[in-house]
This record gives structure tokens, sequence and C-alpha cells, in this order.
């Protein structure tokens, strides 16, 4: 009879070992990617683009932290990389990883990611999508005068993926990546979460226009409804709300050494005093406190946030929405950084910080699918790096069973 701990080694090396193809497995995730156009010229081909896609694809879901990295993830890969892959010239080197990510469209690599996300979720459905900004801190090249790059990305909580993603335009910021960002993704039906940057009147427009709802921070930013806002909530809770149509919902959680302790309060926006362009928010239904106290082992914080959404007023689904859009942070952007190390890249030239990008979402994405191996996105990054099979399980977990059109991504 085999041991406890045989059976605990027997169960981890058959995880996600089972009926796994690799030719099969790799050909079906290349299909979201094989209409990326290649900006080599015909002379300097030496390796083919999709040989070049598939083992970055791979080195960054492995942990690959930049093109030296994919060499060598590919030279130490190489017997099980030629089992599916054609590599005329072997394994490419970091120059020319780099060179081709420098050259790629990055728009082109986006449109793709977003057409393999949307092929995982199409029959899943999406409530919830949490809008939010991050900055490449490492990326900025100040010789040059080139800018860190900065990334608005969308944010399926429920799923735990990235929907996709858009470039903010060095002279521009959030207010008009937003917009463009939403144009890629069909919100149709969805609750869209934006932090106070993406408060805007033509936000609030856009997205009942396309049929979905809104919640939106309110802050300083828009100081005359802030103020009138938080000023009604004061006295009407001073008063009890008294006489108010309120919902209120309370939640206590506890982890990571605190416990906090959450209470929403919504309110028809019928229920108050005309507010300042009121008129002009469109869909505009309910007005939102969020009150929290987090208690620590040497303090206690207290917060309290305001919001305008389209909802009806319901502080049970409302409130499920705010602290689904938190998940962008912690989630995300937290994994990007800590993981991936995204803040400490100088990848810096050409198209190379956008598209490098683009991998670790791809990659996040890849392994938060794969749940038969229940540990932290690091260890299971790890996994795939020494298990060739673990790979291919991650794999297959991305790999929908329906496929794209040929021509999604032109």
């Amino acid at each position: 009879m085999p041991t406890q701990v045989e059976k605990k080694k027997q169960k981890t090396e058959t995880v996600g070992a089972t009926n796994l193809d690799s030719q099969e497995i790799t050909k079906k995730f290349g299909q979201y990617f094989q209409d990326i156009k290649d900006p080599r010229t015909q002379r300097t081909r030496v390796h083919l683009l999709k040989d070049i896609i598939t083992i970055a694809i791979l080195a960054v879901i492995a942990g690959a932290k930049g093109w030296e990295d994919m060499e060598e993830y590919g030279v130490n890969k190489q017997e099980w990389l030629s089992t599916f892959l054609e590599l005329p010239g072997g394994i490419p080197s970091a120059d020319t990883f780099r060179r081709v990510f420098e050259k790629i469209n990055p728009k082109e690599l986006e449109q793709c990611f977003r057409l393999w996300v949307q092929s995982l979720i199409e029959q899943l459905g999406v409530e919830v999508v949490a809008i939010d900004g991050k900055t490449n801190r490492g990326s900025y090249d100040r010789a040059s005068g080139v800018k860190a790059l900065h990334m608005v990305s969308a944010w399926a909580s429920e799923h735990r993926l990235v929907l996709g993603q858009t470039k903010v335009s060095a002279k521009s910021n959030e207010i008009t990546a937003i917009p463009a960002l939403l144009e890629l993704l069909d919100i149709q039906g969805c609750i869209i979460t934006i932090d106070a940057m993406g408060t805007q009147k033509s936000m609030a427009t856009k997205i009942t226009g396309a049929n979905a709802d809104y919640v939106l921070s309110l802050k300083d930013n828009h100081p005359t409804l802030h103020q009138q806002v938080k000023s009604w909530f004061e006295t009407a809770q001073s008063q009890g709300f008294k006489g108010v149509d309120v919902s209120i919902s309370q939640r206590v959680e506890k982890g990571h050494h605190r416990i906090e302790n959450r209470k929403v309060y919504t309110v028809p926006v019928s229920q108050l005093p005309l507010l300042y362009q009121q008129d002009q928010w469109s869909g505009l239904q309910t007005v939102v406190m969020v009150v929290r106290k987090s208690q620590y082992w040497n303090k206690t914080t207290h917060e309290v946030q305001f919001y305008l959404t389209s909802l009806l007023s319901d502080a049970n689904r409302i409130g499920s929405a705010i602290r689904q859009h938190w998940g962008i942070e912690n989630s995300v952007h937290w994994t990007l950084d800590v993981t991936f190390d995204e803040d400490k890249s100088r990848i810096r030239s050409l198209h190379g910080p956008q598209n490098f990008a683009v991998l670790r979402r791809l990659a996040l994405n890849a392994l938060e699918r794969e749940t038969s191996f229940r540990r932290s996105i690091r260890q299971k990054s790890r996994r795939t790096a020494m298990n060739d099979r673990y790979m291919l399980a991650v794999l297959s977990a991305a790999v929908p069973t329906s496929h794209p059109s040929t021509s999604a991504c032109q």
C-alpha cells in the first residue's frame, strides 16, 4: 500500500497531465495569433514568426522577464519545442526576439489577444468589468525623452481575466484612453466600474449608449457635486436616514492581518435635492456611500467613498460591483508587479514595452484559467518552467472549444 507521502507525490505528478497532445494544443492556441503581420523583410526571416511568438508566450508564462530569458527558455526546451515547432533556424537569439517585438504592430497583437479572451468568455458571461490604469515605471527612457508606458486595462473579476488593454498616449491621459478601450469591447449588459479619473459625463453617456450600466467613483475632481453628495449623506446619516428610501448592506471580512467592516448605503437620486448638473449624467439613478473601517494590529483606519451609478438602488448588488473593482488592483496590478516584475522591466524601445505588457497579461490569463494546481500564480509559473506537461495543461485550459475565424484579427 502506498504511503500518504507517495499518494501526494502521485497526485502532484498527474496534475493536468492526462490526454495532452502538444502539437494539437499549441496549434489551437496559436490560431489566435496567426494573423499578426511579420514586420521583417523577407531576406531577414531566418526564423518563422509563429515560432518566435509561440516561444515568447511560453517563456513569459514560465516567468521570462526579458528577451534574454526568452532565448534561455528556448535553448533549454529546444528538444521539447521541436516536437511541435519547425525551428528551421534553431532557437532565435535574444536580439531576434527584441527586434521582432519592437516592430510588431501592438494593435494587431492586442486585437488577437481580445479575440482569444472573447472566445474564452463567450459562454461564461461577464457581469462586472473594472477599468483602471497602470504605469510601467521602468519603461521610461530619460535619455530619449520617452515617458513611462501607461496602460488602461479591463478586468472581469468573476472570471479573473484581463479582457483587453490600450495604451495611454504620452500627450493624453486615461480620460481619452478609456473610451477607446470601451469601443473595443462588447460591454452590452455589463456593469462598468471606473475610478475617479474616468468619472466624466461623457463616459456615462458612452456606457449607457452601449446598453451597459456604470458605477463611477465620485471624488474631488468634481468638487461641487462631491461636496453636495457628501453633505447630504452626512445629514441623512446623522438623522438615521429618517424618511429616506435607503438600501443598506454590511459586510465584515478578515484576512491579511486585518478586520474590515464595510457598510454600503444606496439612495435613489430622486430622494436628494436636485444635484449639480444632474441632467448631464446620462442614466443616473442612484448615489452611493461606502464606509470602510479597517482594524490592524497597531492602528484603525476609516475611509468614506462616494459613487454615482445608473443601477437601481440595491446595496448588495452595487456593493458587490465595487468590491469586484478593487480586484483589478489586487489581482492584476499587484500580480504583474510582484510575479512578473513589470515595474522593474527596463524594456523601453519602440513597441517593445507595449507588446511585452500584452504578453504578461496573456500569461496571467492563461495561468488563472488552469485550476488543477491550486497554488499562487508565481508557483504555477515556476511549475510550467520545470514541467512541460503542466505547461500543456495551462495552454489546454486556455484553449476554448470553439475555433476563431481566420480573418478575425484583420
